[in-house]
C-alpha cells in the first residue's frame, strides 16, 4: 500500500461536538489514515465571511486550533506537525500526522501579532484568501479586472514574515495578480494546496499553464483537488479526470512539483464520486492508467511534500 500526504481537507471545520478525529461519520478519520497508509492531513481552519466579521471569524478559528489540539493531546496516534522532524518521527513511529492550516487570512485583521499566535499554537499554512477580498488580497474571479488584482501592502508583509516564521503560503483561492506577487516576493517555495490546470477545466480556481510552470520553478507543488466542479466544466466529473489533471501539471510544473489536495469534506460528492480517503486506491489506478510511473507517483503521493515541508518548516 501506498504512502500518502493529503494538503487540504475541511474535516475539522465539519467535525460535529460528539465525534472525533480518531473515528468520525466524515471523509477523513485517523482510522482510517493508518487503514491507508496516510502519513498526514491538513486539516483546515475554514470560516466563511462574507459580512467581513474578521473578529468573530478570527475567535472561531481559534476555536478550531483548541478542538485540534485537545485530539492530538488525547490521541497518541495522532501528532500535530510542527517542524520538518516531526514528520520524520512519525514515520519511524508509525504515527499519523496532522498539519494545521488556516484557510482564510482575512481573520488576521491587519494584525501581524495574529502570525505570531497562530505559529505557536501550531498552524503551520494560512491560504491568504478565500473567495472574499480580506486585508491580504483578492480571490479569484470570472471578472478579469478583479482578477488582476495583486497582494495589498499588507499581505507583501504577510508573505514576507510567513517566509521568515516558517510557514507555508498556499495560493489557492487567491487572484492571479496575488499569485504573481507570491512568486515575486517569497524566497520559500510556496503552494497551491488544492487546485487543478485550467487548461483542461476553465475555472478560475485552477491555475494556468503559465502559473503551474512558474510554480514549478520555484520548486513549490500543487494539490489535486477532487473537487468535481473544478476537474470537469463539460460533463460529470470521472476519477480520470484526477489523473489527467495530475498528467498535465505533471508536465507542466514537473515531476517534482504535483500532489494532492482532495479537498474531502469541503463539496457534496454524488452518490458515485470518491466518498473518503478509504477510496485512495482508485486515484492511483487511474493514475497509473494515465501513464505515471511508479517514481512519479511516490513522488506525487508523498515525496514532493516532504520535501516542501523540509525547505520551509
Amino acid at each position: 500500500m501506498r504512502k500518502w500526504i493529503d494538503m487540504h481537507c475541511d474535516t475539522l471545520s465539519e467535525l460535529l461536538p460528539a465525534e472525533t478525529l480518531e473515528e468520525n461519520s466524515l471523509c477523513v478519520d485517523r482510522k482510517r489514515m493508518e487503514q491507508t497508509k496516510m502519513l498526514a492531513e491538513f486539516f483546515a481552519c475554514f470560516v466563511y465571511v462574507p459580512d467581513g466579521k474578521w473578529e468573530e471569524a478570527y475567535q472561531k478559528v481559534m476555536e478550531m486550533v483548541a478542538r485540534m489540539e485537545c485530539e492530538t493531546k488525547e490521541n497518541k496516534k495522532l501528532k500535530l506537525i510542527k517542524t520538518a522532524k516531526d514528520l520524520e518521527y512519525a514515520e519511524r513511529e508509525e504515527l499519523n500526522l496532522a498539519l494545521l492550516t488556516v484557510e482564510e487570512g482575512g481573520v488576521l485583521n491587519g494584525n501581524r501579532n495574529r502570525l505570531e499566535e497562530l505559529y505557536q499554537r501550531g498552524v503551520r499554512l494560512i491560504t491568504l484568501t478565500w473567495n472574499y477580498e480580506n486585508c491580504i488580497g483578492y480571490p479569484n474571479s470570472r471578472n478579469a479586472q478583479e482578477m488582476q488584482k495583486g497582494l495589498k501592502s499588507f499581505g507583501k508583509q504577510v508573505v514576507e514574515e510567513m517566509n521568515e516564521r516558517g510557514m507555508l503560503v498556499d495560493v489557492s483561492h487567491l487572484s492571479d495578480g496575488g499569485f504573481w506577487d507570491c512568486i515575486r516576493l517569497s524566497k520559500k517555495p510556496i503552494i497551491a494546496s488544492h487546485s487543478n490546470a485550467r487548461a483542461l477545466c476553465a475555472h478560475p480556481r485552477n491555475l494556468s499553464d503559465e502559473m503551474l510552470c512558474a510554480l514549478g520553478e520555484c520548486g513549490g507543488v500543487v494539490g489535486l483537488n477532487f473537487y468535481p466542479q473544478f476537474l470537469q466544466s463539460d460533463r460529470s466529473a470521472e476519477v480520470l479526470d484526477i489523473a489527467k489533471h495530475g498528467m498535465h501539471i505533471l508536465q507542466k510544473a514537473g515531476e517534482d512539483s504535483v500532489a494532492l489536495g482532495t479537498d474531502f469534506d469541503g463539496f457534496e460528492a454524488g452518490k458515485n464520486w470518491i466518498r473518503g480517503i478509504e477510496e485512495i486506491e482508485c486515484v492511483w489506478d487511474a493514475l497509473k492508467k494515465a501513464g505515471m510511473t511508479e517514481r512519479q507517483l511516490d513522488k506525487l503521493s508523498y515525496q514532493n511534500v516532504k520535501r516542501v515541508l523540509g525547505e520551509v518548516l
